[in-house]
């Protein structure tokens, strides 16, 4: 090695305290979003000097450790310095496109299966204990419920005359909103919480359907219940299908610990957070605005139900952000 090479290697070596402070502050910038203005200058300044630094290096210490220092902080400085602007926005709508679609396609397939069945079936039960014992429905409605039922009323009539619209939407949606994150966070009882919240609601749905059907008044219910409930039932059951997730966690966590995957469950899981508050503050404005209104004949009240619904899926399966193909367009 020359003297030219040695003052070099003497210059570069002077330069270590440098790379350290930089490969710190890449360090850090890769582990946080909040970046501070002054390091992330401090940190660009240090990635030009770097660039510099690298390239002399290259022309006068090829192949040396050195070098192939340089160039593994180069290359990770480069991918921070570079990086695209964190954006909340972005961020939420990757967990809508892909996150959920995935979600619910996947690890959460299968429990929203079981729950939807477990409804089903209390729903079915609900509705034969009613029916082949009446006096059961008492299990089922208040007395107030049962007497006006039996006066020819549903105890929905008269909603729009005890509280205004407005007010009566924000207490259901709130109600609502509560019933299904107990629904989930009750999963953390081995999912018993939540399997009873599910029978719960399908043996009061099933058993109310089939008293007010001995009255010849089920009609009058399904035209109240359509316009929210498909939603209202769906989100329920998403949130107990998350519950569910959670007890099983629990009860197999397989390799892991029982916290550990107790926590990761949570992590995934509680997405679906995004999905179950809004369309359930959107059901609550329905049924507070649309379903005890007798102006909207039932035709009406089925297509908003159903269209509110297929919006539902459309999120879940994340079919509602994909762009048709060229082939699709007719290019």
């Amino acid at each position: 090695m020359n003297k030219s090479q040695n003052a070099l290697a003497n210059w570069l070596s002077g330069r270590k305290e440098q790379w350290k402070r930089l490969a710190v502050l890449v360090g850090k910038r890769r582990d946080q979003r909040d970046d501070n203005p002054d390091e992330v200058r401090e940190t660009v300044t240090g990635f030009e000097a770097l660039a510099r630094d690298l390239s002399m290096a290259r022309d006068n210490l090829a192949d040396t450790q050195v070098v192939r220092h340089l160039e593994v902080l180069f290359a990770q400085a480069h991918e921070t310095v570079y990086r695209k602007a964190h954006s909340p926005w972005q961020d939420l709508l990757t967990l809508y496109r892909e996150e959920i679609p995935a979600l619910v396609g996947g690890k959460l397939r299968g429990a929203i299966l079981a729950t939807v069945a477990i409804f089903l079936g209390t729903l079915a039960v609900g509705w034969l204990l009613v029916s082949l014992n009446p006096e059961l429905a008492g299990l089922f409605a208040s007395e107030t419920m049962i007497n006006k039922v039996q006066q020819g009323e549903l105890w929905t009539d008269d909603m729009l005359n005890v509280l205004p619209s407005s007010v009566l939407s924000l207490a259901i949606l709130t109600n609502n909103i509560v019933v299904a994150l107990t629904a989930f966070v009750l999963g953390a009882l081995y999912g018993l919480g939540t399997l009873y919240i599910i029978a719960l609601n399908g043996f009061m749905l099933g058993g109310i359907f089939a008293f007010t059907a001995q009255h010849d008044m089920d009609g009058r219910l399904f035209q109240f219940v359509v316009a929210h409930g498909i939603v209202e039932l769906s989100v329920i059951c998403l949130a107990g299908a998350a519950g569910m997730q959670l007890g099983e966690a629990l009860i197999r966590p397989g390799p892991r610990t029982r916290v550990a995957a107790f926590q990761e469950v949570v992590a995934e899981t509680g997405k679906l957070l995004f999905v179950i508050v809004p369309f359930l503050v959107g059901a609550g404005i329905i049924e507070g605005f649309i379903s005890p209104d007798p102006r909207f004949p039932l035709l009406s009240r089925v297509v908003v139900g159903v269209c509110y619904g297929v919006l539902l899926w459309l999120v879940l399966t994340g079919k509602i952000w994909r762009k048709r193909s060229g082939s699709d367009r007719g290019v």
